[in-house]
């Protein structure tokens, strides 16, 4: 079975790393395996400059890894098309969480604060399945307080994972 895709959006420095640092945790602590994808809008060099697998994709190389006895990397060339095309690499994992990916249709969970100085991006959107908030929105899809991560948890084991 393929793990399902949740996306954790909103403005930035709205909360969304905060908000994972404490749901990652809380999922892991019931068993499951998680895989994090996090979007970003500039280019990035995974490798380190003048290291030995830079080189090797330096030469030419169309992916390599960097594997030790508790970790592998992995930095291939490959062009994003969607979030179903990362699937493929995290078939082992129980739930693919990833933050941003806006544009995706993938279910969403919305991080939003009330001073912020927008307003939320996904309250009539039929992907947002649960609002994150320490504001007084009312929409119709659960709400979360900003540290209610148990219940979250749940939310996401009963309608992602299980």
């Amino acid at each position: 079975m393929k793990p399902n895709i949740i996306s954790i959006v909103g403005k930035s420095k709205s909360g969304k790393t905060t908000f994972l640092e404490k749901l990652i945790p809380e999922l892991k602590k019931r068993g499951y395996k998680l895989g994090i994808v996090k979007h970003t809008h500039s280019k990035f060099e995974f490798d380190k400059k003048y290291k030995d697998s830079w080189r090797h994709k330096n030469a030419g190389a169309s992916a390599t890894f960097v594997v030790s006895s508790e970790k592998i990397a992995m930095v291939k060339d490959e062009k994003y098309e969607s979030l179903k095309k990362i699937r493929k690499y995290l078939l082992d994992m129980d739930l693919i969480i990833t933050e941003g990916f806006k544009k995706e249709k993938m279910p969403k969970i919305e991080i939003f604060r009330k001073n912020s100085k927008h307003k939320p991006l996904y309250i009539n959107d039929k992907s947002l399945v649960a609002f994150v908030t320490d504001s007084y929105h009312k929409i119709n899809v659960p709400v979360f307080g900003l540290n209610d991560i148990k219940n979250v948890a749940d939310f996401i084991e009963i309608n992602f994972i299980k």
